[in-house]
Parts: C-alpha cells; structure tokens; sequence
C-alpha cells in the first residue's frame, strides 16, 4: 500500500496509545458497568426494599434470602426473546421515523482524510411522534396503558436486550471495519487511537470512526449518529414516564418530586434532540469510533441508569412542597442556563464568528487556522458547559431526599414477577404491605445519588481527553491558550 493509499484509509494524526485503563480496562468496563445495570435492578426493588436488607445486614447474609429479597429470575430468566422482539421492533420503529419524516440536512466537520458526510436529522420530530402516541393512550387507558405495564413488568429483561444490541452491534461494526479499503470514495476512515492492534481494546473504544450500512427502504444509516440521540434517549423519557405512571397506579398520586425529575430529564433530552445538529461537533462524533463503549453507554448505561430516581420514587414517592420545588427549579435552571448558554456561544461561533449574537467575542488563532475562544463563557473555563451539565444533575437526585426504604409484609416475600406492591398472592394470602424509611433512610442514596458521583467522573475523565485531544492537535498554541484562560470546568477551583 503506498503512502498516500495508507493516507485515505488512516487518519491524519497517529494512533496516540491507550485509554480506559488499555485492554485491561476495556475488559473490566465492557463486563463490569453491564453488571452495574443488573445490580441497581436487583438490590432497590418493590418487594424488599432500596436497598435490600440482606445488604444492611451483610453479616446474615445468605444467598437463599438474597435471592428471595432481589426476586432473582434465575440466569434464563434474565432475557427473553419477546420482550427483545419488541425492543428490536422499537429500533425499527426509529429508523423508520428517521426515514419517513421530514427533517433538515447538514454536512459533518471535514473528515482528516478529506470530504465530509451529509446527514439528514429530525430525531426531534421522531421524539415527539412517539411520546404523543403514548400519552394519547395513556389519556385513552390511563396508567394500564399495554407500554408502561410492559416496561414496569419486564424491566431486567429490557436491560438485557438493549445490552444484547449493544454487544451486537460493536461487533458488527469492528469487523465491518476491516473492510476499510483504500481510497476514499466512501468516505470511510479508522478513528485515531481505536486501531492499536489489540481485538478487546479496539472492539471497545470503537475502530471506525463513522460506520454506515445502507439499508433497502431506509437508504444509508449512520449506525453512531443513529444511536447518540434515538433508541437510548427517548428510551430514558418513556422509562420515566413509565415509572409515573406505575406510581400513580400504586399510590393512587403522582408525587411533585416524580413531576420534577420527569419534567427535569425529559427538557434535558428534548434540548437536546432539538439541537441535534449540534452533535456534529463533539468529541464523540469527530474523535471517537463506534464501538462498545459508545453503544453501551447510549442504549443501555444512559436510559437505565439515568432514570433510576424515577424508578425509585414508583416506589418510595417523596413530597418536597413548595419551598422544596423552588429550591430545586433554582438549581436546574442555574445549571441549564450555563449549559444551554455556553454551548449555544460555541455552535453559533464555529458555524458563523460573525454572528452579531458572537462577532464581539475575543479570540486567539492557532497556528492550524481554528480560533479559541478567550472571552465570554468560554473565557471563563475550557469546558464551562461541563459544570452546567453538572449542576442539572444535582436537580435530578436532590427530590429524591435522604433516600432508602423498606418493604414490610405480613407474608413471605413474594416470589419472582410477583410484587406486593401490586398487591399480587402469595400462597393465597394476600401480601399486606407498606414502605417505610426505617433503617434503610439514606443508604438508598447509594443508588439516587449515584449518577452524580457518576457524572463528575465521567465530564472529569472527558475534559482530560479533550486536552489531550487538544494538545496534539494545536501543540504550543494550547499552551498559550491555558495561559489565557486556565480554569478548567469550575472557575477558581478546578
């Protein structure tokens, strides 16, 4: 192959070493965040408690009365092909919407080895259509409508599905990309770093920058642009708003914290649907391939970790009252107006600096030709919008309180699929129940507040590879850049 064929093929810049901990750490993420998912299913539940008492009390614990406590399935019972029937008809449903409505084109970023892909988006419109139908049924049927009992009643199975995808399609997508040829008549290209020669670290941190299939009826399909913003966002709206329904079912209200983190989360994801254009920019569509650590995390970690506040309030409904609701709107809407804010200020200078709403923002030009903000929200950290999208996720697990409960029954604990809280037999006699705080308040936390935790780790590790991005690309004008503005996400601390 000679130079300027190797050149087409691979990206400009070299592949830059290992992240994620190397092939170790891509072994321990692809297996161990998976396991994560099925632990939060299991250990905060609706027939023991959030979290199980075999947890609070580790010194009895036994594996029977763990078992009794999770309504563990058994390992086969983890799947089914019915539920993943459905789950494959709910991503045939997206790209058919993708295909059918109208929506507007634009051209991604130049790719390193020239030529830029063209993509149709209208992922808002498709948001909207879905959620329309289910709340049109919800208003026909009430909190029994077929989608929120279906979700409620086979959760773990959900889960499994969706993983079973994710796993499917990062390796469809690794050994598609060895197809890779040299050329560039279809504007493929491998992504830097992800081709290191290593099968597990390569599988995981995606070898393909843009992988496509073209489909008959839906034509070509940007399998990552597809997957960022369609099956796992709204998966996370409809799980919520399944978790509402279930609470009102059960408890006969919908609590106000349940009406924040729904109205919360659902903004969140609509803004960002509404600006999916916007994408075309991020790290993950101009750096990152596609391989199992972005179809994890979009199809599985995002709609099932991030709505586990709303799977608990089903349960334990909290009700913050008026002074609780204002001080919590007050933190999402300081969050979302630095977020919002920011990232607006950037796509607007990068699509247009002479923008009246931009062209007074000072800037420093790089040797490469890009310009760096100095001044205005990005004048005060290098990724000030981090800090935004932060503060919001405060506002998803503060109504959550000081978290944790248990389920007391006057029967034996029911077993798999039957719930007291749906007020299921046990026996023949029926479950008597009612969830209390007791020993479990705060140790529930754990599970409430662990997007948070998760969240500062996850905008920390992404900041540090974005410098590290940034610094191989602009050299010593990255350096005088930091100079300028040296904070990183939090202005006089980090």
């Amino acid at each position: 192959m000679s130079k300027s064929e190797r050149k087409s093929v691979l990206p400009a810049a070299p592949s830059h070493g290992y992240e994620f901990g190397g092939p170790v750490g891509a072994f321990a993420t692809s297996f161990g965040l998976p396991l994560v998912c099925y632990l939060a299913s299991f250990l905060c539940n609706d027939i023991a408690g959030c979290p199980v008492p075999s947890v609070l009390h580790p010194s009895s614990l036994s594996l029977e009365r763990l078992k009794q406590e999770t309504g563990w399935p058994g390992i086969t019972g983890l799947g089914s092909f019915k539920v993943t029937g459905y789950v494959l008809a709910y991503y045939f449903l997206s790209l058919v919407l993708q295909t059918v409505l109208p929506g507007v084109e634009r051209d991604g970023l130049r790719l390193a080895s020239g030529g830029r892909l063209k993509y149709k988006f209208n992922a808002f419109n498709s948001a909207v259509s879905t959620v329309a139908v289910a709340l049109a049924g919800t208003v026909i049927q009430g909190p029994d409508f077929p989608l929120w009992t279906f979700i409620w009643d086979n959760y773990t199975q959900l889960i499994t599905a969706n993983l079973g995808i994710a796993f499917a399609l990062a390796t469809f997508v690794y050994v598609k990309s060895f197809s890779v040829a040299p050329g560039n008549q279809d504007q493929r290209e491998l992504a830097v770093g992800g081709h290191s020669g290593n099968l597990i670290y390569d599988w995981f941190i995606g070898r393909e920058l843009n992988p496509r299939i073209t489909l008959p009826f839906f034509g070509e399909i940007d399998i990552k642009v597809f997957c960022e913003l369609r099956p796992g966002m709204l998966g996370w709206v409809l799980l919520d708003l399944a978790f509402m329904a279930h609470q009102y079912k059960v408890h006969g209200l919908v609590s106000d914290s349940m009406v924040l983190i729904t109205v919360f989360q659902s903004l969140y994801v609509f803004d960002a649907l509404w600006m999916e254009p916007a994408m075309l920019t991020t790290m993950d569509i101009t750096t990152d391939g596609f391989g199992f650590m972005l179809a994890f995390g979009d199809l599985a970690w995002l709609p099932f970790i991030y709505s586990l506040q709303a799977r608990y309030l089903a349960v334990y409904p909290v009700h913050l009252g008026v002074f609780g609701i204002l001080g919590i709107l007050a933190v999402q809407g300081f969050g979302y107006y630095i977020f919002r804010s920011s990232n607006n200020e950037k796509n607007r200078f990068r699509t247009n600096p002479d923008d009246p709403k931009v062209a007074h923002l000072q800037y420093m030009e790089t040797a490469s030709g890009s310009k760096l903000l100095v001044s205005g929200w990005w004048g005060t950290a290098r990724h000030i919008n981090y800090l935004g999208d932060w503060i919001m996720a405060w506002s998803y697990c503060l109504p959550t309180g000081i978290a944790g409960y248990l389920i007391q029954q006057s029967s034996p604990a029911p077993s798999s699929g039957q719930s007291p809280l749906d007020r299921s037999f046990v026996g023949g006699t029926p479950v008597g129940m009612e969830v209390v705080q007791g020993e479990a308040r705060g140790w529930g936390m754990a599970v409430t507040y662990f997007y948070v935790l998760y969240f500062a780790i996850l905008l920390i590790h992404r900041e540090m590879r974005d410098e590290e991005k940034c610094m191989r690309k602009y050299g010593t004008d990255w350096e005088e850049y930091r100079k300028k503005v040296p904070w990183r996400i939090l202005p006089g601390v980090y």
